[in-house]
């Protein structure tokens, strides 16, 4: 749950994969075998882009009414999954969504962490629609270093199929493929509103798993949650890209670092949120190693270990989810692993809109 290092020991061994869940380098520029959505195949498009400048947001869920009539009318059953996290909205469709829809939406899913919606049409409506739908709730995320869909670069896709040797080299030296974290976490305004869409998937297995950072926060002590609100965390993507390099991947963009409060103010509910990951963390403003170390390892372990404060999400086909990654750190489950072939079929796109810089306690 330490900030991921890479190292390759000889020049014959090969690069441990770094997120098992995402390939980061194609294969001669073939399509995957097998693939569904081949119009959603991971592509490594030799595009640059410079560091993204600051730029005003205006969340949308704070023009919302409170009621959501234009949203929860649609409903034609909704489901929590937790009390207190997570709700299954069946019979909205996101294709029909008007602006106000799209508003309560925006509050809904701050106020439940997580949204999810079975059964879309939306799916079948084609990449430029569906990035357009998600630059509603914020600028566009490029990613560095990862597959994307031709044309697209703002798709981040996941994808596994086979990928035997990759996967039991991987094991070889890592004990579980879960790595907790929040999407982009290094830039200096991350993602407030993220979407996944399932293309496919095995027929069980695969959940996303999240754990809510506010609650995190809110079981602390209240001298221990005294001290980490004046903390200010080093959020940096260095090791993301050494491993791409490495591993003969294409890199679009340089390492970036950003310093963030480890305990944010969540801008819509006024909620605290542990603002830390397993993934992108490269100190503590002001301590040594030992020290950060052990308080992001107390952190992050105090957010997996609590199953109280988790929701999980088991897919299904044609379903979005739709999640606040201010409040919420998650994980996938690489469960569906076939010991003769690899991993099952699992294809899904990411969009991710970003949003303000995170807010400190001190304001």
């Amino acid at each position: 749950m330490s900030a991921t290092t890479t190292v390759r020991v000889s020049e014959t061994e090969p690069v441990v994969t770094y997120d098992i869940n995402i390939p980061y380098k194609s294969e001669d520029g073939r399509l995957p075998p097998n693939i569904k959505h081949p119009a959603y195949a991971p592509t490594w498009d030799p595009i640059w882009f410079e560091p993204l400048p600051p730029f005003e947001f205006k969340d949308p869920a704070l023009r919302a009414d409170t009621a959501k009539p234009a949203l929860l009318s649609q409903a034609t059953a909704t489901e929590e999954i937790t009390p207190r996290m997570g709700t299954i909205l069946r019979g909205v469709q996101l294709t029909n969504l008007t602006d106000a829809a799209k508003d309560e939406l925006a509050l809904l899913i701050s106020e439940r962490k997580i949204v999810v919606f079975p059964e879309q049409d939306f799916i079948d409506a084609g990449p430029e629609y569906q990035q357009t739908f998600m630059d509603y709730f914020g600028k566009r995320n490029y990613q560095p270093v990862s597959g994307s869909v031709k044309g697209y670069p703002g798709f981040h896709i996941i994808h596994r199929d086979g990928n035997k040797g990759e996967i039991d080299a991987f094991f070889q030296q890592k004990a579980t493929s879960c790595l907790w974290h929040q999407d982009v976490s290094y830039e200096r305004q991350p993602p407030g509103y993220v979407m996944l869409g399932l293309l496919d998937g095995p027929k069980v297995g695969g959940d996303t798993i999240f754990a809510a950072a506010d609650d995190a926060y809110d079981r602390l002590s209240p001298k221990f949650r005294a001290f980490i609100d004046t903390l200010f965390v080093k959020h940096s993507s260095a090791n993301m890209i050494k491993h791409t390099r490495l591993a003969g991947g294409l890199v679009r963009k340089d390492p970036v670092m950003n310093v963030h409060p480890l305990v944010r103010v969540h801008p819509v509910t006024g909620r605290r949120s542990i603002f830390l990951n397993g993934e992108f963390i490269t100190g503590i403003e002001g301590m040594k190693e030992l020290e950060w170390q052990k308080i992001t390892e107390f952190l992050l372990n105090h957010m997996v270990v609590a199953h109280d404060i988790q929701a999980r999400v088991r897919w299904s086909p044609k379903t979005i989810v739709m999640f606040d990654n201010r409040s919420t750190i998650h994980t996938a489950s690489v469960d569906y692993i076939d010991e003769e072939h690899g991993a099952q079929a699992r294809h899904i796109f990411r969009l991710a809109a970003m949003a303000e810089k995170p807010v400190p306690v001190s304001g």
